[in-house]
């Protein structure tokens, strides 16, 4: 986790294994256009295989659909916690959503692996960027910005959560969130753009 502060304004970035779980699951099951916002595929890929017979009689893709969009929901409205707990085998938490159920308790350890796998390489990426002094780049676009509004900041907190998402690029969620894929920051230009107005927005 990189943790950046000054008076009355915090910075937090940091990755979200349940997060990347779920964007697993999306992708093992070839879920498109679902969740908001709508984020390309994980990096690396994985394969997508078909998931109709699991699914057949729980309501097929339209109810697997739904349900993990209402499940990526719930998970970024809880984030930094897991809302609901992932409990294998069985994932009891998930008996209203009997489709997506099905489909954790066939992926959830390749999921897991997967995960733990990107999570490792983030903390290389982590002490690689604190060596290099890459990260300073917020506390630098906050500076920037007090200096030519020429006041203190709002009391505002931001937190960004980095997913190894192919597409490099961010999305806000309003009013104090930004998801962001975990090799944004390596291109500075294309990371201003999308960062920048935020931060002013918020200071």
């Amino acid at each position: 986790m990189y943790q950046t502060h000054g008076d009355g304004w915090q910075i937090t970035m940091d990755a979200s294994g349940p997060l990347m779980i779920a964007l697993f699951v999306r992708d093992a099951a070839g879920l498109h256009n679902v969740g908001q916002p709508l984020l390309p595929a994980i990096s690396p890929r994985v394969r997508a295989v078909d998931h109709s017979h699991l699914t057949a009689e729980v309501g097929g893709l339209a109810a697997l659909q739904t349900e993990w969009a209402a499940w990526w929901d719930q998970l970024l409205r809880a984030h930094p916690q897991t809302v609901p707990e992932l409990t294998p085998p069985n994932f009891e938490h998930f008996a209203n959503s009997p489709a997506l159920q099905m489909v954790l308790r066939a992926h959830f350890g390749t999921a897991l692996t997967w995960t733990r796998e990107r999570r490792s390489d983030y903390s290389a990426l982590e002490i690689e960027r604190q060596t290099a002094g890459s990260v300073q780049v917020f506390a630098d676009l906050v500076d920037d910005r007090l200096l030519e509004l020429g006041r203190r900041a709002h009391n505002f907190t931001l937190t960004i959560i980095e997913l190894p998402l192919k597409e490099h690029r961010a999305w806000f969620l309003e009013p104090d969130r930004i998801i962001m894929s975990d090799g944004l920051l390596a291109d500075p230009v294309t990371f201003r753009s999308y960062v920048q107005p935020v931060i002013e927005l918020l200071v």
